[in-house]
């Protein structure tokens, strides 16, 4: 993730593999609902396996009935909102969100650029052409969430989330595989791998959540401010860093990881 920013800045646009695997052609598949009929449910690590600090304590979340989308939001999704003046319309967008797309001029997401007619994306293989059918990645949460208001759906809570997620086997395209960019996913429902996933939910602590002393407190809970939560590991994540109560956070405005949009709607 971070290097890959690095070498985005450098104006030949050096790849980090030029012999990276080729994802096998995936046919595109329409979207779909996972439906879910809201009421308690357990939220947050459990088991004697490892987790992070602020997956914890255990506890019950309660929701209403809810659909989550199966599959990702992909990039020719977000050219249909970009070519329906997403980043012009400033009804679309949370205040502080619109402040910074004027601010930083945003007209595409991160690594995206111009290729004549068309656009091409910066990846750890160098630049290529903007595949319809991958997951759209490295948006912000402003960018996620006025998507999803373009759509007239929603982000998920994080909650709603690991509901679906929990019973799921992580499955997807992540880092052990060595493609290095996300995929199209053909075979649903699939939460994990491919991109990080933005929900509405902010990063605060669980209820009944303390940090713990020392230089191991500081890794999450002091961080749990201004924040996102994200769900589902990516394409840069290695499968055994990967659980459905994982719970990665970034702030509103930040694109350099490897982020994208799964909608909700309410039912």
């Amino acid at each position: 993730m971070d290097i890959k920013h690095v070498l985005s800045r450098n104006p030949l646009q050096p790849a980090y593999r030029l012999e990276r695997d080729e994802p096998a052609t995936r046919p595109p598949r329409r979207a779909g609902w996972i439906e879910h009929p809201g009421g308690p449910v357990e939220i947050g690590h459990r088991g004697a396996s490892f987790a992070f600090d602020n997956e914890f304590p255990r506890h019950v979340a309660h929701l209403v009935p809810f659909a989550l989308a199966d599959r990702a939001v992909t990039c020719g999704e977000w050219r249909a909102f970009m070519d329906d003046g997403g980043y012009e319309r400033p009804e679309l967008w949370l205040s502080d969100g619109w402040g910074v797309v004027q601010q930083q001029r945003w007209e595409a997401p991160l690594y995206w650029s111009r290729d004549g007619s068309d656009w091409s994306v910066f990846t750890l293989g160098g630049a290529q052409r903007v595949r319809d059918h991958d997951p759209v990645c490295h948006v912000s949460y402003y960018e996620a969430d006025a998507f999803a208001h373009w759509t007239g759906g929603r982000l998920p809570t994080e909650f709603e989330w690991e509901a679906i997620g929990a019973p799921l086997a992580v499955a997807g395209s992540f880092l052990d595989q060595s493609v290095l960019h996300p995929v199209p996913q053909s075979a649903g429902p699939g939460l994990f791998g491919d991109v990080w996933e933005w929900t509405a939910s902010a990063y605060s602590p669980y209820p009944g959540f303390r940090a713990p002393p020392g230089a191991v407190g500081e890794y999450n809970g002091k961080f749990m401010v201004n924040q996102y939560v994200l769900r589902g590991g990516s394409c840069a994540t290695p499968v055994g860093h990967t659980r459905a109560t994982y719970r990665n956070f970034f702030p509103a405005a930040a694109r350099w990881a490897f982020s994208g949009v799964r909608l909700a709607e309410d039912r």
